[in-house]
């Protein structure tokens, strides 16, 4: 039997389990991580651990018996980690590499297994590339249990939850946001960042933070139709004023308003540039994904901030922060790094530095939407997760990457980009991008427009032209 090559995505190896994604797999890839890691020195040490989703105990154990068989310390976390605290660890233990294994916001059905660098982000993509290069097509799994490695001193349980928490204690005033005057409410979304919020914010109401490998059967992604409990909560509770949600591994984040209106990932990101910029003083590159908002353009122009855009994906991204003087890094999906952190997205990190920002200025997060809006205009930005058929879905990017597409429906462009999908800039001021997701079997169709009724016009003029 031919065996099936594994191939690494956007941001990690991720497959349905028992289909693709099995033990005998799982071990593949950690021997491809073991022989790479071998091959460059010894003595190497790597931080291994799993979220909430189904199988990750045993998933993170094959992976730590096949790294401790090939003469590798293994650092395994207790319990269940998000990926933040994984890339924590490895900088502040001065481990060589961590795995995470997590398919972060993927369906219910998926698992992965995530590559983190000793800087304390994603491993970088070509190193990726060399690691995959290196995963045998036949692996021999240790029959020695996980105790016999610790008691021959080559595994070592690790608590990084614990390590997580006291380093942000050491990072924001806790006393001072447990009296805010903004009530904050929290949804893991089942998800690993369940414990955090929890211990370092005593009022926050809490939704879904109960371990529950099936998440109801929803897709752990922060995004607005995937949120309707926190929208609903958020609505109809008057004294809560932030609602903020992580996903899966708890790297994403998404935020609600006092009155249940969702707000996206672009608009953190210029929040967070206005907040570290303006009120903080700080400065450097933007570093953003190709699908992005150029209003984080128009704010780094009016802040004499410099901006590079990357191919998405957030290696791309932190690969910069770690050679170059960063401010903001972000990608559409919800994925913020910032200057004064780990290189690495962080849900629960943005989240609090949001409702800091809030607390200091005492201003509401539609106040703060408003004074971003002085800066950058007004706009509304939405994104449609089309699944169709892998034939369809190439034949549409083969299209626009070919130029066939002229206008769709009423709306005509004046500029098109290929970094990474199809970007068309709308002479509306707007912009519209098709693209093929890199994690599941997705044609992903985003749109920006000057208002909401427009931004959803936009989608339903683009589905109208492509299918």
């Amino acid at each position: 039997m031919q065996t099936e090559k594994i191939k690494f995505g956007t941001d990690g190896w991720r497959a349905i389990i028992a289909q693709e994604y099995t033990v005998y797999n799982v071990a593949r890839v950690a021997q491809g991580l073991a022989t790479w890691l071998n091959n460059k020195e010894t003595n190497n040490t790597v931080v291994v651990g799993h979220d909430c989703r189904f199988g990750g105990a045993l998933f993170a154990e094959t992976t730590a018996k096949v790294l401790c068989a090939n003469g590798i310390k293994v650092l395994l976390a207790k319990g269940f980690v998000s990926t933040p605290m994984i890339s924590m660890g490895v900088l502040h233990l001065k481990a060589q590499q961590g795995v995470v294994i997590t398919a972060s916001h993927n369906p219910v059905g998926y698992n992965g297994f995530k590559l983190k660098g000793p800087h304390g982000g994603p491993t970088s993509p070509r190193e990726i590339a060399e690691v995959e290069a290196l995963i045998p097509d036949e692996v021999t799994i240790s029959k020695d249990s996980v105790e016999h490695f610790k008691n021959a001193g080559m595994l070592e349980y690790i608590d990084l939850e614990a390590m997580y928490i006291t380093y942000l204690k050491g990072k924001f005033d806790f006393e001072k946001l447990n009296n805010s005057p903004f009530k904050l409410a929290y949804d893991a979304m089942f998800g690993a960042g369940q414990n955090v919020i929890r211990k370092l914010l005593s009022n926050a109401v809490l939704i879904h933070c109960d371990d529950n490998p099936g998440f109801l059967g929803q897709a752990p992604e922060p995004i607005d139709k995937n949120l309707r409990a926190l929208s609903e909560t958020m609505a109809n509770t008057p004294e809560l004023k932030l609602g903020l949600a992580t996903d899966g591994d708890a790297d994403r984040i998404g935020l609600y308003d006092e009155d249940g209106h969702f707000v996206d990932s672009h608009h953190i990101i210029l929040l967070l540039i206005q907040y570290l910029h303006k009120v903080k003083g700080l400065s450097g590159k933007v570093a953003i994904a190709f699908s992005v908002t150029d209003r984080v353009k128009r704010m780094a122009e009016a802040y004499g901030l410099p901006v590079e855009v990357t191919p998405i994906g957030f290696k791309y991204i932190s690969e910069i922060m770690t050679q170059e003087d960063v401010l903001v890094g972000g990608e559409e999906s919800g994925g913020i790094a910032v200057k004064g952190h780990i290189p690495e997205r962080d849900g629960i990190y943005d989240g609090l530095l949001i409702y800091d920002l809030m607390t200091q200025t005492g201003k509401t997060l539609k106040q703060l939407c408003e004074e971003v809006y002085a800066v950058v205009g007004t706009f509304s930005y939405d994104r449609l997760d089309l699944t169709i058929e892998n034939e369809k879905k190439e034949s549409i990017i083969k299209k626009a990457l070919a130029g066939e597409y002229k206008q769709f429906g009423k709306y005509t462009f004046n500029k098109v980009e290929t970094i990474d999908g199809v970007k068309y800039h709308l002479d509306n001021g707007g912009w519209m991008m098709l693209r093929a997701s890199g994690t599941e079997p997705l044609l992903r169709i985003y749109s920006e427009g000057n208002s909401k009724e427009e931004t959803a016009d936009i989608l339903e003029n683009i589905k109208a032209t492509i299918l």
